[in-house]
């Protein structure tokens, strides 16, 4: 059987792939009385007298809910709210097995940003934080500053800044290793939709002053017609010499192409015109615009994509678990940009000098460090942009949630057979 047929068979056997599972038995009439009425009804009162002690007596205090339209799906786009659930789930799975996250996913059957907007705001009382998913550009940019602006809890595009922090640390990482400064590194990145413009603002913000961003109809300038305001707002803050023309005109002396576009588009001889030492991250998914191998052969130094069969995979998976881990352990009120810088400059951290190579530039999405390491990185960020509702020791953040992940996996290989 394919990889895809054996997948088709498990989702049919396991019928979804998350389930909700009692914390506490209910064998006695005292376990009733205490799990529900009349004991139940203590917390209830305790909680309409101040709406935050739902985070001590309730599953908000530990839990997210993923929500999407079903608009823009992996690679298959447009494919309705219906057909998203299998990737939602996939989500929900993740939050638990990689930062011991409580998450529930959401398909909403509208394509109506107001409605979509609308039905979200009242998800508020049950959810610490909203992570949007699988939402077509540009209309996620309003979905989520109209929910950042008017909900309590964090709301976090993973397509946007997921992508944008995994990359970041990557770029961190490879620069690190072919002794290149951020700051002066000249750096192209083909495709400015969602994904593509986060991750060129983030490096705006970390330091980066040579950004050019490319899309379809070119180098993106300022003043260029045709732009959505995300766009445009990106272009006044990149290519500063106000360049035009296409990629393979401004990749020439570039150190660093990272794409977030269409496979196959990074030739060898687009390549081979970039700088020595030059690192390359193709993050089209599923099929990047180069392999690994391929973009090795045209002389580039340090090679990332997507993919999990190929050395240096950038995957969001190191980002989202722990950082909504991290903004629910202080109760925090957004995801702001310190806490995305916080993020990845956790996640670079964890190869040392000693472990840093050409194939080996950032973490391995399986390395348990990850996600305590950006729950602490996080919560220590939002304590200190005062976004946080609550003060906590980080280093007692990065051990729980080290714990908790431990525990659950431990579990799950318990009741798996494993």
């Amino acid at each position: 059987m394919t990889t895809n047929e054996k997948a088709l068979e498990l989702h049919k056997e396991w019928n979804g792939k998350i389930e909700t599972v009692s914390k506490t038995p209910v064998k006695s009439r005292e376990a009733l009385s205490l799990a529900y009425t009349p004991g139940v009804a203590e917390p209830c009162k305790v909680i309409a007298n101040d709406k935050e002690a739902a985070y001590t007596y309730t599953i908000k205090a530990n839990t997210i809910a993923v929500v999407s339209d079903g608009s823009a799906v992996l690679g298959l786009g447009n494919i309705g709210p219906y057909a998203a659930m299998p990737v939602m789930e996939g989500k929900a799975v993740l939050f638990k097995e990689f930062g011991g996250v409580n998450a529930v996913p959401i398909c909403l059957d509208t394509k109506d940003p107001k409605e979509f907007i609308e039905t979200v705001k009242r998800l508020q009382p049950s959810f610490a934080g909203i992570n949007l998913e699988d939402i077509s550009s540009p209309k996620c940019y309003d979905i989520e500053e109209t929910l950042k602006r008017e909900m309590d809890i964090p709301v976090f595009h993973d397509d946007q800044h997921g992508t944008a922090i995994a990359a970041l640390a990557g770029v961190i990482g490879a620069l690190r290793f072919v002794k290149k400064d951020l700051k002066t590194a000249r750096i192209v990145i083909n495709g400015a939709g969602a994904a593509g413009a986060s991750i060129g603002r983030l490096l705006v913000r970390a330091g980066a002053e040579d950004v050019t961003m490319v899309d379809r109809p070119g180098i993106l300038y300022a003043g260029m017609e045709g732009l959505n305001p995300v766009q445009a707002a990106l272009a006044d803050v990149t290519n500063k010499a106000k360049k035009q023309g296409t990629l393979a005109d401004v990749v020439k002396g570039a150190d660093l192409l990272l794409g977030v576009s269409a496979p196959h588009i990074f030739t060898k001889e687009l390549i081979e015109s970039m700088a020595s030492d030059a690192v390359v991250f193709a993050m089209a998914n599923p099929i990047p615009e180069t392999d690994y191998a391929s973009a090795k052969e045209a002389g580039a130094k340090v090679v990332g994509t997507g993919r999990s069969d190929a050395p240096n995979q950038i995957n969001n998976v190191m980002v989202f678990p722990g950082i909504f881990r991290g903004a629910m352990a202080v109760r925090a009120r957004s995801i702001n940009e310190d806490m995305k810088l916080a993020a990845a400059y956790a996640i670079a951290s964890l190869v040392s000098d000693d472990e840093l190579a050409e194939d080996h530039v950032i973490p391995n999405a399986f390395d348990e460090r990850v996600a305590p390491a950006v729950a602490a990185a996080v919560a220590k960020a939002a304590m200190d942009s005062g976004v946080a509702r609550i003060t906590r020791d980080p280093e007692d953040i990065r051990r729980e949630a080290a714990e908790t992940i431990a525990k659950f996996r431990a579990v799950s290989e318990s009741v798996n057979g494993h």
